[in-house]
């Protein structure tokens, strides 16, 4: 490797470099073995997983559109015991390997997502962190996102915070994330993921049907891209806690605008679907951008864009 260390540390989190994938983008890791050495990537975020499997919405699931593609998989999963007991052993030595582990949680209620933490506690012990993705609906407050307001949001933190002392991390939607920011450093987050997915729609206009099975759907992909740049400079004014800047990673320039607006590290969704190796590309391109820059650390250039 080059001149820059690119090595850093997203809220307890050490990561031989910032690039991390997003979680339902990159399955449970192994899928991707076959097409480059995972082991390279700073950390991976599984796919969520809930205390009991979920079934996820019916097909059509995914449409590609100008930009990006909209999906409604609806958090599809085989519950935290069939996920420790089939890709564990795996992911275990992946971590072993250098590439940090961040395992995503799900849940529809406070008491769910609790549930899932303590048996991901007890059966991977090898995970550097979670991800609590606060985006699902909340279906006992009417299936509003959980994360859509500060009260929501900090009341499933506070209660996963006395779980674990491990690293917490929240994957924010993309709604008034300052303040939403705020509160969740206050519940005890150890780093903040920005942005999940946008609600969109997409009609086909000859069925006059949904291009997925429900009528909204999230939106990803380049599209996104600057969105989820301006928000991540936003959280960034508003918390001390690190930010994992997500949203239409298709280059090395497009991490490095995360960076630039204050992310620690990047996660890389949709990409992943375009190119399997577009993870490890997208690595090299960073730090060959870092260079670029003449500093010695990438550390250096976290939050350096000049208004």
């Amino acid at each position: 490797m080059g001149t820059v260390n690119m090595a850093v540390d997203f809220g307890g989190v050490k990561m031989q470099n910032p690039i991390n994938t997003a979680a339902g983008t990159f399955g449970y890791g192994w899928q991707f073995q076959n097409f480059f050495d995972v082991s390279q990537l700073g950390a991976i975020t599984t796919k969520g997983c809930a205390a009991e499997p979920w079934p996820g919405n019916p097909a059509p699931r995914m449409a590609e559109i100008p930009g990006g593609m909209i999906n409604s998989v609806g958090l599809q999963n085989p519950g935290v015991a069939a996920f420790a007991r089939e890709s564990g052993p795996w992911l275990e030595q992946l971590s072993k390997d250098g590439c940090q582990v961040i395992c995503q949680v799900a849940g529809h209620s406070v008491d769910e997502f609790v549930r899932a933490l303590e048996m991901y506690v007890e059966l991977c012990p090898w995970a550097a962190g979670y991800e609590i993705n606060v985006s699902c609906p909340n279906i006992a407050a009417g299936g509003a996102a959980m994360g859509s307001t500060p009260e929501g949001a900090s009341s499933v933190m506070a209660a996963c915070r006395k779980v674990t002392d491990k690293p917490l991390f929240v994957k924010m939607a993309p709604v008034n994330v300052a303040e939403i920011a705020k509160a969740l450093e206050a519940a005890g987050a150890d780093g903040l993921s920005v942005i999940n997915s946008i609600q969109g729609m997409a009609i086909d206009v000859h069925t006059r049907k949904s291009r997925v099975a429900k009528p909204k759907g999230g939106l990803s992909g380049p599209l996104c891209h600057h969105i989820a740049v301006r928000m991540v400079w936003e959280v960034a004014q508003a918390v001390d806690i690190p930010i994992n800047g997500v949203g239409g990673v298709m280059t090395g320039e497009d991490a490095a605008e995360f960076i630039l607006a204050g992310a620690t590290c990047v996660s890389v969704g949709m990409a992943n679907f375009v190119d399997p190796c577009a993870s490890l590309k997208i690595a090299h391109e960073l730090e060959a951008w870092a260079e670029s820059q003449g500093v010695k650390d990438i550390n250096e250039l976290v939050g350096a864009f000049e208004c």
